[in-house]
């Protein structure tokens, strides 16, 4: 927390309701120190790329104010310089404002326009010039809360999933391809319902796991084109009012212009401002995308599992001890923690799955807790996969005497025998192997009239996968 915030020493400020105390180091003023104030439910913020995300969109702003000649050239340029040093990480601390605010996100909006404010009015002072910058009249020209929050939104998501997310994805899928392919001789048992089933290889087991990632790529790559239509210019209710004809083209060119995206406005203003079936239709491929990572997780800690009372078919990297009691404990913690967070996902997901629903009208007024899961499912699922890929995937190694042993004892290769000797048959020499604990090919030789030799053949795994 921001050191400013418990002072004792205070300036006062003042804004349509009159006059508030707001600590003397703070850059925002008035309505942020109210919103302080009332809003104290929690101590969660909204994340950083979001605050930068806004002041993208300020900057965005200024210039194409500036461009349609709405706003003065010496507090554009003061606006816009303010906007890139927030973007470019400081003065992050001065947005300290509950998540759970006012569901327009009103109070987050005013926070970044009075900050922008306070940083522009040093700038020109330091110029000596005698303008000043308003919040409202300049750094909020043409703007509302409610096109600039949904758009922060929709900004802010499409840079984490194109930046970070997706090539996290990518990175675990090839992570997971190339260990398959080291592994595509190795045979091992296959389960189903935890139960022995017919062989497989490594390389046929991961490449599930890789289609898992790559189809979840496919499905968010696919839901970017949705995100990139930004609901700015849409202003209080979706009609465009106090912003110029013009602007929301010159908003879009210039903001791709900063971010280096090709973002669109919004094809309906009214749907952008009223709903957030965009963001609940990427949280919903988040969740699909958690429920694989969590899928993938626990193969990886029932393959792991003993190692001498468990499956033991690989042995994760030992990372760190297990127990703070059993020494020599070594637990599988990275496939523990991927789990933990693709869980965290799947609740996030219920959450903005309801907070979509609280579109009112013209307004969606759950803004604020949806951009907080949105990104957090984000990072989360970023940091999953990569530590997935580095810290577990990329260095199991493979328990062969293990994995060869259950291979060799698994009655379930007598399926292999049902074409020639019936499946009741083949039940019983089954049943049998396991009764006695004995292979299969020696009881399947005192059962039938086949040869060691044609058994032999019929029942070799690398001819069964």
């Amino acid at each position: 927390m921001a050191s400013f915030l418990s002072s004792s020493i205070y300036r006062t400020e003042q804004d349509s309701m009159g006059e508030v105390k707001v600590p003397q180091e703070a850059l925002y003023q008035a309505q942020t120190q109210r919103a302080i104030n009332n809003f104290t439910i929690s101590s969660l913020t909204l994340p950083h790329r979001f605050i930068q995300s806004i002041a993208m969109i300020k900057l965005a702003a200024a210039q194409s104010n500036e461009h349609l000649q709405q706003l003065d050239p010496t507090l554009s340029k003061a606006i816009q310089a303010s906007c890139q040093t927030i973007i470019d990480g400081e003065y992050l601390e001065h947005f300290p404002i509950d998540v759970f605010q006012t569901g327009s996100g009103t109070s987050t909006n005013m926070n970044a326009n009075e900050v922008i404010a306070t940083l522009a009015n040093q700038i020109l002072l330091e110029e000596g010039e005698k303008q000043k910058v308003h919040p409202n009249d300049h750094v909020n020209m043409s703007q509302s809360s409610n096109d600039v929050i949904p758009t922060a939104i929709q900004l802010s998501a499409y840079l984490e999933l194109s930046d970070r997310l997706l090539p996290a994805m990518k990175q675990l899928s090839s992570v997971i391809k190339k260990k398959s392919h080291s592994l595509s001789d190795v045979v091992k048992t296959g389960r189903t319902h935890l139960m022995d089933a017919m062989p497989v290889t490594f390389e046929q087991e991961l490449s599930g796991w890789q289609a898992q990632v790559d189809k979840a790529q496919m499905r968010i790559s696919q839901l970017l084109p949705e995100l990139a239509q930004l609901a700015q210019g849409g202003t209080a209710v979706g009609t465009g009012i106090n912003a110029d004809d013009k602007f929301i083209n010159a908003f879009v060119s210039a903001l791709n212009q900063i971010t280096g995206k090709q973002f669109k406005p919004s094809e309906n203003y009214f749907y952008s401002l009223s709903s957030q079936d965009t963001s609940v239709a990427i949280s919903g491929e988040l969740k699909v995308y958690a429920t694989a990572l969590l899928k993938i997780s626990n193969d990886l800690r029932w393959m792991n599992s003993g190692p001498l009372a468990g499956i033991g078919d690989i042995e994760l990297t030992a990372l760190q001890p297990g127990s703070s009691i059993m020494p020599g404990k070594v637990n599988p913690v990275i496939p523990e923690a991927v789990a933990m967070a693709s869980a965290q996902v799947v609740g996030n997901d219920a959450t903005i799955t309801i907070a979509g629903q609280s579109g009112n009208f013209q307004l969606n007024v759950m803004l604020p807790v949806i951009a907080y899961n949105l990104l957090q499912s984000i990072e989360l699922l970023t940091n999953a996969s990569l530590s997935l890929a580095e810290k577990a995937i990329a260095g199991f190694t493979v328990r062969a005497e293990n994995v060869q042993k259950a291979l060799n004892r698994n009655p379930i290769l007598v399926t292999a025998l049902n074409p020639i000797i019936g499946y009741n048959q083949a039940a019983r020499i089954a049943k049998q192997a396991y009764q006695e604990n004995r292979p299969i090919i020696d009881v399947a030789l005192e059962n039938t009239d086949l040869t060691r030799e044609e058994l032999e053949t019929l029942l070799d795994p690398k001819k069964l996968v």
